[in-house]
């Protein structure tokens, strides 16, 4: 250890929120989480809000532990970034934006439901039905059963 403080920068927040982010759309708790990493609760806690800055080889058995690539909690970070404190980080990292869908508890509800259809036919179809909402087409559901 350097001796040096820990000073939390706009990196360490949103690597923070991205393992929040992809732990909730496994429905896992932070328990769940740190029990499967072998840490408390409590070191998730602050992993996650970025008041202790997770090193590289625990981001890796995080990854693993959530069956998640490394680049999944870099998602989103531009190419450079300035040295920047948590006083003068820019709003483009992670704080939250009101018309930022991944701040949005439908978004959460969707992507869990999504990822809960049993076969990758139903998650085909409503990639369908959903693609065809957005494009004004008119939407029409296929199914195997015979009709009456």
């Amino acid at each position: 250890m350097s001796g040096k403080p820990y000073v939390q920068n706009a990196i360490d927040d949103h690597i923070a929120h991205r393992i929040q982010l992809r732990r909730c759309m496994l429905g896992l708790t932070q328990k769940d989480l740190g029990d499967r990493c072998g840490v408390s609760c409590q070191q998730m806690q602050k992993y996650e809000s970025a008041a202790n800055r997770i090193s590289a080889a625990r981001l890796f058995q995080v990854g693993l532990a959530m069956d998640t690539p490394i680049s999944f909690f870099f998602s989103g970070l531009p190419g450079h970034l300035p040295d920047e404190t948590k006083s003068t980080k820019s709003r483009h990292m992670s704080e939250p934006t009101l018309d930022d869908p991944m701040n949005k508890n439908e978004t959460l509800e969707l992507i869990t439901l999504y990822w809960k259809l049993s076969n990758d036919k139903q998650r085909t179809t409503i990639m369908d039905i959903l693609t065809a909402l957005v494009s004004g087409d008119k939407v029409s559901v296929k199914t195997d059963e015979p009709k009456k």
